[in-house]
C-alpha cells in the first residue's frame, strides 16, 4: 500500500510544477524546446540508438517536435506513445504521419501503424530532481512502459524539462523509474548529478 504522506507530497509537488511550467511565457517555452532539443541530440549515448520513443506534447510540456524531426531527417525510427493501460503501446511515427485524438486527449498514431520497441524515451516531467526522480501526470503510464521496456532490452530513459521544474529531491515509490538523464533548457543532467 502507498504511503499516504509519499502521496501527499507528490500532489503538492506535481501542482507546484504544473503551476510553474505554466507560468512560463509560451514563446519563450518554444524556444526552449528547441534549446532541449539541441542538447538531446548533442547526448553521446542517444547516438545510434533507435528506436526512439516519445510523445506528442499537450498543455505546457517541452515540446519534443525539433528533436524527433531532427531524429528522423538522420533517418532514425521514431515511436509515439498511444494510451493504452495499464503500459502504453508505442507505434512508428514520421513527420506528416496522421495522428488521431487519444487517451487524455493526446494526440497519438492510428492503431494500424506498426508497432515498435523503442531503446531509448524522451519523457515528458512535470517535475524532477538531479537523481532522475520524475513525476509526471500520476497515472504511472510511463513507470510501467519504462520497466516493461527495460526488462525486454537496454533502455535509455531522458527526461526533458524546463529549468522551473526542478525540485529539490522527487519522492520515490518502489514503482517510481528513475532517468538517466534530464535535459533542460541550460544543461543535461546525469543522474549522479554530473552535467554533461
Amino acid at each position: 500500500m502507498t504511503d499516504p504522506i509519499l502521496l501527499a507530497e507528490k500532489a503538492r509537488l506535481r501542482a507546484e510544477g504544473f503551476a510553474r511550467r505554466d507560468a512560463l511565457d509560451a514563446g519563450w517555452r518554444r524556444q526552449a524546446s528547441q534549446d532541449i532539443a539541441a542538447r538531446v541530440l548533442a547526448l553521446p549515448e542517444l547516438s545510434g540508438v533507435e528506436p526512439v520513443g516519445a510523445y506528442w506534447p499537450m498543455r505546457s510540456e517541452v515540446d519534443p517536435r525539433p528533436a524527433l524531426a531532427a531524429l528522423a531527417a538522420q533517418g532514425r525510427a521514431i515511436a509515439l506513445s498511444q494510451t493504452r493501460s495499464p503500459l502504453l503501446v508505442w507505434r512508428r511515427w514520421r513527420p506528416g504521419d496522421r495522428l488521431v485524438h487519444g487517451g487524455f486527449g493526446v494526440m497519438e498514431p492510428p492503431d494500424e501503424a506498426p508497432e515498435l520497441a523503442p531503446r531509448a524515451l524522451l519523457v515528458p516531467l512535470c517535475r524532477f530532481d538531479r537523481r532522475g526522480g520524475r513525476l509526471g501526470y500520476g497515472k504511472g503510464h510511463f513507470d510501467r512502459s519504462i520497466a516493461a521496456l527495460g526488462a525486454r532490452h537496454p533502455l535509455l530513459t531522458i527526461g526533458v524539462a524546463f529549468s522551473a521544474q526542478e525540485a529539490d529531491e522527487v519522492p520515490m515509490a518502489g514503482h517510481d523509474r528513475r532517468l538517466d538523464f534530464v535535459v533542460t533548457e541550460n544543461e543535461a543532467i546525469g543522474t549522479s548529478g554530473r552535467a554533461s
